[in-house]
């Protein structure tokens, strides 16, 4: 019984000095892995299509009724990953990369305005064979799921809004004060050091990362600055949310983290007052990415939402 334990000892640290050794000689490839191991315990594949005037990667899993799920500006389609370990079981999920960001197509000379990439979604809608289903987003995602709502309410079931942007009224958050003082947008990464402080400014506890794989996402992120920095200022001036949602029956549930830094909690009530079948969570010690954050308890709660409704 010892030998056996000694053998698996063994075993064990040349397995963790080899991740140790591919990380620090091959951070790309030891980020691949890392990535699909938490895809795979997710229950999710990688999957591609195409819409007019881009190819669209996408993460899939699960079944049940189909949530497609927005993510956020600077983001891409893994910030959906964690969470849907726990959503998987009871739903057919599906995570895109948006246009202009991860994977998918990154036009230069394209329009990603809150319009033009609400038409996007239903083309990709269109495209995966999705006549009715349940949508959700994060920050610039939440913005395109209502707007998509709020133009095509027969389709959406269901909305699950996590700090959605694009509420005008909203108090001024701490980014749009330091963007508005000519300060640096956070949101925006050159470097590692960078993507360590847009951690630290969007989440209150910030979930570990790999330092291979956080250098790799850091890359990837600087490699699309420019295009970044371009579709910032559409997003700026994009429609505001509050008119195209003005008496929206979808049912909703709006969640806000207290701590937001990029988006001020006060654009939950304004949602809330005009979207008559909301509901609000404003979650106490939470960050701008609650999916990212707290995936578990953020899932939990979506899910008694979706029995509510049931």
């Amino acid at each position: 019984m010892r030998t056996f334990l000694k053998a698996v000892a063994v075993l064990l640290l040349a397995a963790v000095a080899a991740l140790a050794g591919l990380a620090l000689l091959a951070p790309a490839r030891f980020a691949e892995l890392a990535m699909d191991g938490e895809r795979a315990a997710a229950g999710l594949h990688r999957a591609q299509t195409d819409i007019p005037g881009f190819h669209i990667v996408y993460l899939e899993g699960g079944h049940g009724e189909p949530l497609l799920l927005l993510h956020g500006f600077g983001a891409d389609k893994d910030n959906w990953t964690r969470v849907s370990r726990y959503l998987t079981r009871h739903f057919h999920v599906i995570a895109p990369d948006l246009p202009g960001f991860g994977e998918s197509g990154k036009a230069a000379e394209a329009d990603y305005g809150i319009p033009a990439q609400t038409a996007r979604i239903a083309q990709l809608a269109e495209a995966l064979h999705l006549q009715h289903f349940d949508l959700g987003g994060n920050s610039m995602g939440g913005w395109l799921a209502a707007a998509y709502a709020a133009a095509h309410p027969q389709q959406v079931r269901s909305l699950w809004l996590l700090a959605p942007a694009g509420v005008a009224g909203a108090q001024p958050s701490e980014l749009f004060k330091r963007v508005s003082a000519g300060g640096d947008n956070p949101l925006l990464v050159r470097t590692p050091a960078q993507f360590r402080s847009l951690m630290d400014f969007v989440f209150v506890k910030p979930p570990f990362v790999p330092g291979a794989v956080l250098q790799v996402l850091a890359q990837r992120r600087a490699d699309n600055y420019a295009l970044e920095q371009k579709i910032f200022g559409q997003l700026l001036a994009s429609p505001p949310l509050e008119p195209q949602v003005a008496g929206l029956a979808t049912p909703a549930v709006i969640v806000w983290g207290d701590q937001d830094r990029a988006l001020d909690v006060s654009g939950a009530a304004i949602l809330h007052k005009l979207m008559p079948q909301s509901q609000v969570r404003i979650v106490r010690q939470m960050g701008h990415a609650p999916m990212i954050e707290a995936p578990r308890a953020t899932a939990e709660d979506y899910l008694r939402f979706r029995a509510e409704l049931h």
